[in-house]
């Protein structure tokens, strides 16, 4: 189980590429996280890079890169990422600076600032939207 409590978690470039999965790299330079689904995230997790969450998260969590929340996920926290992909369940503010996908399992109760929006046939949105360009 991974707790963080009324802190900043800052997961810093690994010297030189990986040799696995695990915090791979991603296309644009940063590191890819996932929790898995017996991981438990409380507080604030801020990262260069991708996340994926199977597990759960209560607080906050802000990636340079895309946040990937998976249907078993359940998640009561403010989103902010590149592009927001919901398949879980998610309770709190989410901002996508590019997209944000609510796929038909997905759930979304909480207010909206995105760029492009795709809700699937089947995925629940609670809130209020507002469409922004994206930040070039």
């Amino acid at each position: 189980m991974m707790e963080v409590q009324d802190q900043t978690e800052q997961v810093a470039e690994p010297a030189g590429e990986p040799e696995n999965n695990e915090g791979r790299r991603n296309r644009r330079g940063g590191n890819n996280m996932t929790l898995g689904p017996r991981d438990s995230l409380v507080g604030k997790l801020t990262i260069d890079g991708d996340v994926r969450i199977l597990g759960t998260v209560e607080g906050e969590v802000t990636a340079s890169g895309d946040i990937d929340v998976e249907s078993r996920a359940n998640v009561r926290a403010a989103l902010e990422g590149r592009n927001l992909s919901i398949r879980g369940e998610v309770t709190g503010d989410a901002v996508a600076r590019e997209r944000l996908t609510l796929a038909g399992s997905g759930t979304l109760n909480g207010n909206v600032k995105v760029a492009r929006l795709a809700i699937e046939d089947g995925a629940t949105l609670n809130g209020n939207v507002t469409m922004q360009k994206g930040e070039g």
